[in-house]
């Protein structure tokens, strides 16, 4: 190469940093090739120094990562240690001493991306972070660019592995949601504490990033609507289907006139639809844009590997650029800064869909009519109704309701004074349907 090396820091070796150092020995002709230049692995930061450095024996590991970002040969550095702080300040630093940066970091952007990549606009420097959502699914590059002459009118997403394998284990196998995320504990695809993931906090934080760059809106993790998947039952996935639904723990981000609507929950998908036929812990991204119809990003959204390949994707792309004239790149947010439009985000009572609801209701004369006139009396219509036969001697009955679309205040309104029926008992078990269309 006639051009000089770059040299790269690299903060954390966990899992995906291990992949990382991995992919970047085993792919250097091949990423030279690509990038123009050598891109060499100059010095790590680790948790536990010594111990990294027996398994990775010649890289230079520091038990302190301000070391690396702090190191004047270092050109690009590879953030991988995760969560708010000291990430957040190490990306920082980084910037001011006029370093690229490269993350998987989802939290990070989501929270502090506005702050970080109006740091770097000013210093001339780049924040790439293609691997922070989807892992090795090149969704950041493919909205930001590769629909660039779209309006993207919505996006829709299984973003997160973890709770895809729960609701996948519980729909093929008869599981309760605590049997299958245990069995996601056992095999690695969810933590200890799983409460990011199983809450939506996780895949909010990816939908966040997902709905910026498509509707070139400032990050706003704050604004997204977040349910979990904990109140999903065996009954309700085996109700789905009966209906011609799949349950999945989807990301919604759609831009309409009144603002921008960014909703994470479970929801009924048709079972025809491709995002309903996801399973396990893979990932997928429906984009509906106006010039090129509807597309499909679909891959493993976790792992050493495909986490990897996607950050040094992003070295590459860093390294290609080094000789750019900064204001010619492609902007982080893929609109130009000054281009960012502040529209409000609604609040989850302006959404509209239709709703699948479960009651437990006395089966006696009168029960079901009281419920239909209180939906009645909110304009909420129904589309179809499943009432099972009640076991020998028992006195309640699981209604199914399928609604078609309303507003959320107003299916609030009715659930509350549905839930207050002498006849009804518990609270309703709701979720939102999307058919994706």
């Amino acid at each position: 190469m006639s051009l000089e090396p770059v040299d790269i820091g690299l903060l954390g070796l966990g899992t995906v940093g291990g992949g990382v150092v991995h992919v970047l020995a085993r792919n250097a002709r091949e990423i030279a090739r690509r990038a123009g230049r050598e891109i060499r692995l100059l010095r790590a930061a680790a948790r536990d120094p010594a111990k990294r450095r027996a398994e990775y024996p010649g890289l230079t590991i520091d038990g302190d990562p301000f070391a690396v970002v702090d190191d004047p040969r270092v050109a690009v550095v590879v953030e991988l240690i995760g969560g708010l702080e000291p990430a957040r300040e190490l990306v920082l630093r980084a910037i001011a001493n006029g370093k690229h940066v490269v993350t998987a970091n989802k939290a990070l952007i989501a929270q502090h991306g506005n702050e970080i990549f109006a740091a770097a606009e000013a210093r001339g420097v780049t924040v790439a972070f293609e691997a922070a959502v989807g892992g090795g699914i090149p969704i950041i590059k493919a909205i930001r660019e590769g629909l660039a002459a779209n309006h993207i009118e919505w996006l829709a997403g299984i973003i997160n592995g973890t709770t895809n394998f729960v609701l996948s284990r519980m729909r093929e196998r008869g599981e309760s949601f605590a049997a299958a995320l245990a069995e996601a504990q056992a095999l690695g695809y969810a933590e200890a504490d799983p409460t990011f993931d199983i809450e939506g906090v996780d895949a909010a934080h990816k939908l966040t990033i997902l709905a910026s760059i498509a509707f070139g809106v400032p990050l706003r993790f704050d604004r997204v609507y977040t349910e979990g998947v904990a109140q999903i039952t065996e009954d309700d996935l085996r109700y789905a289907e009966t209906l011609g639904y799949r349950i999945k723990h989807l990301g919604f981000a759609r831009r309409g006139p009144d603002g921008v609507e960014m909703r994470v929950h479970p929801a009924l998908i048709p079972d025809r639809c491709l995002l309903a036929n996801v399973d396990g812990v893979m990932n997928a991204v429906l984009v509906k844009a106006d010039a090129v119809g509807t597309t499909l990003y679909y891959g493993p959204g976790a792992g050493a590997l495909p986490t990897a390949s996607a950050v040094v994707a992003d070295l590459i792309d860093v390294v290609r650029s080094l000789t750019t004239d900064p204001t010619n790149r492609v902007p982080h947010l893929a609109f130009q800064p000054s281009a960012i439009d502040d529209a409000p985000a609604l609040d989850i009572d302006a959404v509209e869909t239709a709703y699948y609801l479960r009651l437990s209701a006395e089966d006696r004369p009168g029960v079901l009519a009281a419920i239909t006139q209180i939906l009645g009396a909110e304009e909420i219509s129904i589309e179809a109704v499943i009432q099972k036969e009640p076991p020998a001697g028992a006195a309640r009955v699981s209604v199914i309701l399928l609604t078609h679309r309303v507003r959320e205040a107003r299916m609030r309104r009715a659930l509350s004074a549905i839930e207050a029926l002498d006849g009804v008992h518990g609270p309703a078990t709701r979720i939102r349907v999307e058919t994706l269309a």
